[in-house]
């Protein structure tokens, strides 16, 4: 039970961090303001869109990437959005690092769940 008590520990530790706040401000922040929640969703559905087509192995047409381009500058130019995906970025690090700290601390695991057995 002490792996349990340590990760509700983590995961109290994690609401509390800094890049969780930083994220939970910028979202509150984004969604007090519809035409900014707008905007930002037309770029994630179109972000979406387009990397769907490709995960299915279709090429998306120049238009769709055009307009995935000026919906991304559009977005880029507005600090409520950019601080909502820059914090965001920053809370995924967060995870990514948490994630290779526990694999790394049971690499026969990784390794056999990334494939390593299977090359041996």
């Amino acid at each position: 039970m002490e792996v349990y008590n340590l990760a509700h520990e983590l995961a109290r530790s994690l609401a509390k961090s800094d890049q969780y706040k930083e994220f939970r401000l910028a979202k509150a922040k984004l969604e007090s303001d519809s035409k900014n929640l707008e905007m930002f969703r037309d770029f994630r559905g179109r972000q979406m869109a387009l990397q769907m087509a490709v995960l299915s192995g279709k090429e998306p047409d120049e238009s769709e990437k055009k307009a995935l381009e000026e919906s991304y500058r559009v977005v880029s130019l507005n600090p409520t959005i950019t601080s909502y995906l820059a914090s965001g970025q920053r809370l995924a690090q967060l995870m990514q690092d948490i994630q290779k700290i526990l694999i790394d601390a049971i690499p026969e695991w990784g390794k056999d769940m990334f494939g390593e057995i299977d090359k041996k």
